[in-house]
């Protein structure tokens, strides 16, 4: 006699039930012969389920041997019974265990998906075994529209999508009316003519009949094991039932067939039968080829894996979107959070430095005196027109201008104004980056001759001149009538009121027509361009210390201002930015708490999955892609609330704009998928490693 395809030496399972152990199975041996039709029989809790269990390697035994094909189970990991039940096994369940969000075509696809089958093939067996059991225009139903015996159909056509070598049948007409238990029970009968090992586990009599083999259980135990003879007949045409597992259809029932004869010659495994016949003029490939071919179809599975968790995690975020929403809100808080703090930081900090750069680009103010707020400094009257012409000589140096301040009275007609009066030299407006936009700026010519022209700024006309062209109106500076020659932008920088009143005029005009005075109280200098300003003002400190004979002054470097401002800015956006992580990370502690209610939740899927060839790693895959994709889905939400909110600061807050670098964008969304990977893995993991028995019988 060949060897079996199943044996059973002194199998045994036991179960812990709190400090007592619990036997089902007493030690039992069991041989079934390939293309056996055998039927497990007994009393609720004789042990029946937790037998089939163990013969479909969903659960492993506590005691003795299970050879299949002579290999010793117990010797094999999860990734190797993964693909014993995957390429051996069909199941058929009481419940039928369709996955309720998949029509039927998807549910019979889904063990071919595991088996690495091409997409193309898997679709196309799918649709050609739904279309054999008569269910071709219910392929795109989902279980919740199909009647029960169609549901049992569909579940037959899944335990046959991978060739279903042995079909584990467990009260497959339990939950059917008498009607559609007979069409069960026909096709399975059909099954086992083409070959297949088909176990019934039933406490039905009437279903046990129709096998040629009856083992009896009671309390754990075989109590009887006996072998049905029967006459060969001639299959009923109204039972006829094609199959697609040789890849043909059955021959026509109306022609006399015997179990026996069929029997005989299932000595190959059904499940090869699965592949297309060689092509005979097909030609040896060689060794590169076959690798390369090797690698594709590794390459093509894998994907067609990932593709598939994708698309299961994307069925379960649709089927529960409240919770889904929900999941995300921390995510899209947190990423948008985090892009409008730094958004705003960085267009606060454009803000300060483009008012930093309104006083002048590259800029030094040299003043007298050790520091600010020096006593001193109103008695040193070093800073002159000899420094001047030195600092003007400087090759590090684009330009310089004196400063010498003063407040007076402006009036022109009638109005008045109270104002800065600042004489400067002709360097000045360049110095400090000021734009002329009417009539022309001070000259050399100005300054020597002292003239009592003046540049202003757009708020010094708007106070004193109103809707009068500038160009050319006298205004009465203290006693001194001065003409004005041009109009500048309007200046905003570090020092000034966006309120004051200015009015510039020739340093040398000030310092004899206005004031009696000989030194200035400034010297501002411009730095060129490619010039380090450190560098350039420790020359500029060097050169007047020296002709000083002491430092009786000192320098401010816009430069600084912005360094400072930097840092200040930085120092802000890093500590409000670590305040919006923690609600990044609170979001992602919201993604492992629902997707590990959402394990709970879909305990029965996982089992099912498991019980059609899915392996731990396809399991993790599945809900870590789900976590990833909430991770990622929430980053873009958050990313577009963020967008929105400076679309909101933009129509309320004129002064500055918040800006949105594609750095902190690119990073909100990195970290969105970080917490997807790190909050989602234990959940994942714990799915991957729930027991199948335990989750099917989870309801």
């Amino acid at each position: 006699m060949s060897e079996p395809l199943i044996r059973l030496k002194g199998i045994e399972r036991r179960y812990q039930s709190g400090e007592q152990e619990v036997t089902v199975l007493h030690p039992l041996d069991l041989c079934i012969q390939a293309g056996e039709m055998v039927a497990i029989v007994g009393a609720s809790g004789s042990g029946k389920s937790t037998l089939m269990n163990l013969l479909g390697c969903l659960d492993r035994p506590s005691g003795g041997q299970y050879l299949f094909r002579g290999q010793d189970t117990a010797h094999l990991d999860a990734l190797a019974l993964a693909r014993l039940r995957c390429h051996h096994f069909g199941f058929i369940f009481q419940r039928y265990h369709l996955l309720p969000h998949l029509d039927a075509a998807a549910n019979v696809e889904i063990p071919a998906v595991y088996a690495g089958t091409s997409r193309t093939d898997r679709q196309a067996r799918a649709r050609a075994l739904l279309s054999r059991l008569g269910l071709a225009d219910r392929s795109h139903h989902r279980p919740g529209q199909l009647s029960g015996g169609q549901q049992q159909r569909v579940s037959i056509a899944r335990a046959l999508a991978n060739g279903g070598e042995v079909i584990l049948a467990d009260e497959p007409t339990g939950a059917l009316d008498s009607h559609s238990g007979k069409e069960v029970m026909a096709i399975l009968k059909e099954l086992h003519a083409q070959g297949h090992t088909i176990i019934l586990v039933t406490h039905d009599m009437a279903v046990a009949n129709h096998a040629d083999r009856i083992i009896t259980l009671r309390d754990g135990r075989v109590v009887e094991d006996s072998t049905q003879a029967k006459a060969a007949t001639t299959a009923n045409p109204a039972d006829q039932i094609a199959s697609l597992l040789d890849g043909r259809v059955v021959e026509d029932s109306t022609q006399a067939k015997t179990v026996t004869t069929t029997k005989a010659a299932t000595t190959a495994n059904p499940t090869e039968q699965i592949v297309s016949q060689p092509d005979e003029q097909k030609v040896e490939a060689s060794p590169q080829a076959t690798a390369a071919t090797t690698a594709a179809r590794a390459a093509s599975q894998g994907w067609d894996r990932y593709r598939e968790a994708a698309r299961m995690a994307l069925h379960a975020m649709l089927a529960h979107r409240m919770r889904t929403f929900l999941t995300m809100l921390g995510i899209i808080i947190g990423i948008a959070a985090v892009v409008s703090v730094v958004a705003l930081g960085q267009g606060a900090r454009a803000k300060v430095i483009n008012d930093i750069n309104a006083m002048g680009t590259n800029t030094i103010d040299i003043f007298p005196g050790k520091d600010w707020g020096d006593e001193k400094a109103a008695s040193i009257q070093t800073l002159n027109e000899r420094d001047l012409d030195a600092l003007l000589g400087q090759p590090y140096l684009e330009g310089a201008s004196p400063q010498i301040a003063t407040s007076g009275q402006l009036r022109f007609r009638n109005k008045s104004s109270s104002g800065n009066v600042v004489g400067v030299g002709s360097d000045f407006f360049r110095v400090k980056g000021m734009t002329l936009t009417q009539g022309r700026l001070l000259d050399e010519r100005d300054i020597q001759n002292r003239t009592a022209v003046a540049v202003v700024d757009g708020k010094t006309i708007e106070s004193l001149l109103g809707k009068e062209d500038p160009i050319g109106q006298v205004v009465l500076v203290g006693t001194l009538p001065v003409r004005i020659i041009g109009v500048v932008t309007q200046e905003t920088g570090f020092g000034r009121s966006s309120q004051s009143v200015s009015i510039w005029l020739p340093y040398s005009a000030v310092m004899s027509r206005l004031i009696s005075q000989n030194h200035f109280s400034q010297i501002t200098i411009r730095v060129k361009d490619g010039i380090q300003p450190a560098l350039a003002e420790q020359a500029a400190v060097a050169l007047l210390t020296q002709r000083h004979g002491v430092k009786d002054f000192f320098t401010f470097s816009s430069d600084s201002i912005i360094k400072s401002v930097e840092k200040t800015t930085a120092t802000m956006t890093l500590l409000v930015s670590a305040i919006a992580v923690i609600s990044l990370i609170v979001g992602g502690v919201g993604v492992m708490n629902i997707m590990l209610v959402s394990v709970v939740e879909r305990t029965r899927e996982i089992g099912i999955r498991i019980a059609v060839g899915a392996r731990q790693s396809d399991i993790l895959q599945q809900f870590l892609i789900e976590a990833v994709m909430v991770s990622l889905l929430g980053g873009l939400l958050g990313i577009g609330l963020a967008l929105l909110i400076g679309f909101v600061f933009s129509l309320f807050v004129e002064s500055f704009q918040m800006h949105f670098s594609l750095f902190s964008i690119l990073m909100a969304f990195g970290c969105s998928s970080l917490i997807g990977i790190l909050f989602g893995y234990l959940p994942a993991r714990n799915a991957a490693r729930l027991d199948p028995v335990e989750a099917l019988a989870r309801e």
